[in-house]
C-alpha cells in the first residue's frame, strides 16, 4: 500500500484513507469451491461488458447529486434498473432506501450487499464535463450539492453488481439482497436515519441476511488496491455538546460571580486527562477533540454561560461508554468545584465502530484476492465513522475500501474524500463490482459445501 492515514472531518466523514502495510497477500490463494469457479468467467465477463454503463451511471448521480433523505432521483433510477433485472424492490425505505431481493436458482445463504446514496453539502472545484451544479436545502440554509465522498460509485457498483448477479441468477447457489441507503453522511439536528432507520423499518426482515458485505471508494489508495482488516476498521462518530453554567460579573471583580470560562478550559484538560489516564490505551486507541468553544460578548464581562462541541472516537463499545460516562462527571464537579454547573449531551445519531467480523474476514480473503485487477492489502484502523456498523452488528459483516486514485499518482498528496476537489478514477468502479460479485459468489460456494 502507498497511502498515510488521513485525518478525518468531524462527526459523519464516512471514510478513511489507506495505511501502510507490509501484509499485502503476495502469495496465490486456496481454490475456490468448484460452484464458484464455474461462475467466475460469467462474472469476468459481464462486469467488463457493462463497465460503460457503471461509469454512465455514476457520472449521471455526480451530476445530480442529493443530501440525506432527498435521494428520490437516485433511488427512482435504482429501483426501476432493479426492476428491469427481475428483483423484488421495496421502495421508501427508511424515506428513500431501497431494498431489493434476488433469489438465485438454487437454494443457498441470504448475502445482502450495500451501497450509500446521499451526497454532501459541498461545493464541486472539480473540472469535469459532470461537475455538479446543483443546490438545495439543508438545516434550512441552501447549499450547494456534490458528491465528495464516493457515494455516486458507491450506488453505481451496486447497479453494476446486480445486473453481474441478475445475469447467472440460475446458477446462483443463494439470495441476494441489496441494500440502497440514504442519509449515511448523518440529518441535520440529530435526526435518527441511514442505517438504524432502514432496520428498524425492516430491511433485514423476509429474509434475514446471513451476512453483509460493503465498500467504499477513497482516494487514499490506488485504483485496484482493496483494504481490509478483521475487528475494528472505522472508529465510532459521536457528536457531544457541553452548556457550562456560571454566573455573570464585572471582569473587574471576578469573585462576584462563577467564571464559566475558567470552568470550561478546566473541563477542557479534564477530558484530556481521561484519554491519557483513566483509558486503558494498550487495548484501542481513542480520540477525544473538543472543536468549539463559544461565550462571553465583551472584554470585560465575565458571562453566564460557555458552550462547548466536540466529537468523541473509539473502537471498543465498553470504552466508549465508559469514556462517555467519565465526560458527564468531569465535567460536572470540575463546574462544581468553582461554584458552577455543566452538562454534556451526545447526540443521538452517533455511529458504532464498524467491526469485521474476524471469521468472516478469514474467510472471505482469499476472495479478495482473487478479484481480476485488485491488490489486497491489510490496512490499518482509521478514525473516520461509517454507519455500516449497525449492518455489522446485526449479521456478521466486511467492509472493504478500494483505492480511487489514478495509478502513478501519489495517493498521499490527492485530495482527501469530502474534499471539493475529491476525483475518482473511474477505473476503480470495475474493481468494485468484481469484489462484491466475488465476495458474493465465494460466500454462497462455501456455504453450500
Amino acid at each position: 500500500m502507498h497511502a498515510r492515514l488521513r485525518p478525518l472531518l468531524p462527526v459523519s466523514f464516512a471514510v478513511l484513507a489507506f495505511c501502510a502495510s507490509a501484509q499485502t497477500a503476495s502469495a496465490p490463494p486456496p481454490p475456490a469451491p468448484a460452484a464458484a469457479q464455474a461462475l467466475y468467467p460469467l462474472i469476468a465477463q459481464s462486469s467488463k461488458s457493462i463497465e460503460q454503463k457503471v461509469i454512465d451511471w455514476r457520472r449521471d448521480i455526480h451530476q445530480h447529486p442529493e443530501l440525506g433523505n432527498q435521494e428520490k432521483r437516485t433511488a427512482a433510477l435504482v429501483a426501476a434498473h432493479l426492476k428491469k433485472l427481475g428483483f423484488e424492490v421495496r421502495e421508501g425505505v427508511a424515506v428513500t432506501g431501497v431494498v431489493a431481493t434476488l433469489k438465485g436458482g438454487k437454494p443457498g445463504p441470504v448475502v445482502a450487499l450495500r451501497a450509500d446514496m446521499d451526497a454532501l453539502p459541498v461545493k464541486e472545484q472539480v473540472d469535469v464535463p459532470f461537475a455538479s451544479k446543483a443546490r438545495a436545502v439543508w438545516d434550512g440554509k441552501d447549499v450547494d450539492v456534490m458528491h465528495a465522498c464516493g457515494h455516486d460509485g458507491h450506488v453505481a457498483i451496486l447497479m453494476g453488481v446486480a445486473e453481474v448477479l441478475a445475469s447467472m441468477k440460475d446458477r446462483l447457489p443463494g439470495t441476494v439482497k441489496l441494500l440502497f441507503q440514504p442519509a449515511e453522511e448523518k440529518l441535520p439536528n440529530g435526526e435518527i436515519g441511514g442505517s438504524r432507520r432502514m432496520l428498524s423499518e425492516g430491511a433485514f426482515d423476509a429474509p434475514k441476511p446471513d451476512v453483509v458485505f460493503g465498500l467504499h471508494l477513497s482516494s487514499g489508495g490506488n485504483t485496484g488496491m482493496v483494504g481490509y482488516k478483521a475487528g475494528p476498521i472505522t472508529a465510532s462518530s459521536d457528536a457531544f455538546k457541553v452548556d457550562v453554567k456560571g454566573r455573570q460579573t464585572h471582569g473587574s471583580q471576578p469573585w462576584s460571580g462563577v467564571d464559566p470560562i475558567v470552568l470550561a478550559s478546566q473541563i477542557v484538560l479534564g477530558f484530556q486527562t481521561i484519554e491519557s489516564r483513566q483509558v486503558n490505551v494498550t487495548k484501542e486507541p481513542s480520540v477525544l477533540s473538543v472543536g468549539t468553544f463559544n461565550a462571553g460578548s465583551r472584554y470585560n464581562i465575565i458571562p453566564d454561560e460557555a458552550k462547548m462541541s466536540g466529537t468523541l472516537r473509539t473502537y471498543d463499545e465498553n470504552m466508549r461508554q465508559f469514556i462517555m460516562k467519565r465526560m458527564g462527571e468531569t465535567a460536572s464537579l470540575i463546574a462544581q468545584s468553582g461554584g458552577g454547573s455543566a452538562h454534556v449531551h451526545f447526540e443521538a445519531d452517533g455511529y458504532a465502530a464498524t467491526v469485521n467480523d474476524p471469521a468472516l474476514t478469514e474467510k472471505m480473503a482469499p476472495s479478495l484476492r482473487r478479484v481480476p485487477g485488485a491488490r489486497p492489502e491489510i490496512v490499518q484502523k482509521g478514525t473516520g465513522g461509517e454507519d455500516f456498523s449497525f449492518f455489522a452488528q446485526a449479521v456478521p459483516g466486511l467492509f472493504v475500501f478500494v483505492g480511487a486514485t489514478p495509478p502513478g499518482q501519489d495517493a498521499t498528496k490527492a485530495e482527501p474524500n469530502h474534499s471539493p476537489r475529491f476525483f475518482m478514477d473511474e477505473a476503480s468502479l470495475l474493481i468494485g463490482v468484481r469484489t462484491l460479485s466475488h465476495l458474493t459468489v465465494d460466500y454462497m460456494a462455501m456455504a453450500g459445501k
